[in-house]
């Protein structure tokens, strides 16, 4: 370590050289494991790809249950994938850890100049746009050009949504929005036979459908909801009332395929007291 180096360090606090102590442990660990485990020997970054999405995961469902141990215990996790790239990287000689850290401060250096430069963006939409016009002064031909094309569907939309009213393309107010939703709704509705309720064209009714909820997420946007959070829970809750259910019926001895929905409903009503 050179000078300037050690004493910058010993200059911080004590919390933030404890931080550094332990960033160096786990990329000491890693080194260790790389090197001695026939597991992690073997790991490339392919490999690692699935992991890594199922403890992104993970880490969701903790945040959304606000588990704060759990949320500690996920970011571990996860921090270790990224250590393991950077690992795998530096053994390719295409980058290690310095560079992905360095790369990063820099990006976000460059991509705040009214932090660190002499550009105003006093809201938070103002620091949006600024961002979308310096991703396309990088040389991204599209301001959509960032969004993963592997992510959900749901997730997809809502940052398809706020990147295009980064570059300035939204309505203004959110009832205009809401007619938007109702219209759509109706465009739906259209594609249903009003005597039998069967889509009179499959293909069509998806379409609407998938306009629906389109819609559905750009007012979301509008009233700070995120919908993926929304949804999530309302599956999470969903879950808990049905194992209720099934647990309430085992205990009086019913099977839920012999029961009539009047007598789940009760089950689900009881249910709803406690989630």
């Amino acid at each position: 370590m050179n000078t300037s180096l050690k004493n910058h360090i010993e200059t911080m606090p004590a919390r933030r050289q404890e931080q550094l102590l332990a960033f160096d442990r786990l990329l000491t660990i890693m080194d260790e494991l790389r090197e001695q485990c026939p597991w992690d020997r073997k790991q490339t970054l392919d490999t690692l790809r699935h992991l890594t999405i199922e403890e992104t995961y993970e880490l969701s469902d903790a945040i959304l249950e606000n588990d704060l141990n759990e949320i500690r215990k996920e970011l571990g996790d996860l921090m270790l994938h990224l250590v393991f790239y950077a690992r795998i990287g530096s053994e390719q000689q295409a980058f290690d850890m310095a560079d992905v850290l360095n790369g990063i401060c820099e990006k976000l250096i460059a991509r705040h100049p009214h932090i660190y430069g002499d550009v105003e963006a006093n809201t938070e939409e103002q620091v949006k746009q600024n961002w979308e016009q310096l991703k396309l002064k990088e040389g991204n031909r599209s301001v959509l050009g960032g969004v993963p094309g592997s992510l959900p569907a749901l997730v997809k939309a809502m940052r398809i949504q706020e990147k295009a009213r980064g570059a300035g393309f939204d309505w203004e107010e959110k009832q205009q929005v809401w007619e938007k939703v109702e219209e759509e709704m109706q465009e739906f509705k259209s594609e249903f036979n009003a005597e039998t309720n069967e889509p009179i064209d499959a293909e069509r009714a998806e379409k609407e459908f998938g306009d629906v909820l389109f819609s559905l997420v750009n007012y979301a946007r509008f009233i700070d909801i995120n919908p993926e959070t929304a949804l999530e829970r309302t599956n999470k809750k969903f879950i808990k009332r049905f194992q209720y259910l099934e647990e309430q019926s085992r205990q009086e001895g019913k099977q839920l395929k012999d029961m009539t929905l009047e007598e789940m409903e009760v089950y689900w009503q009881q249910a709803k007291q406690f989630t």
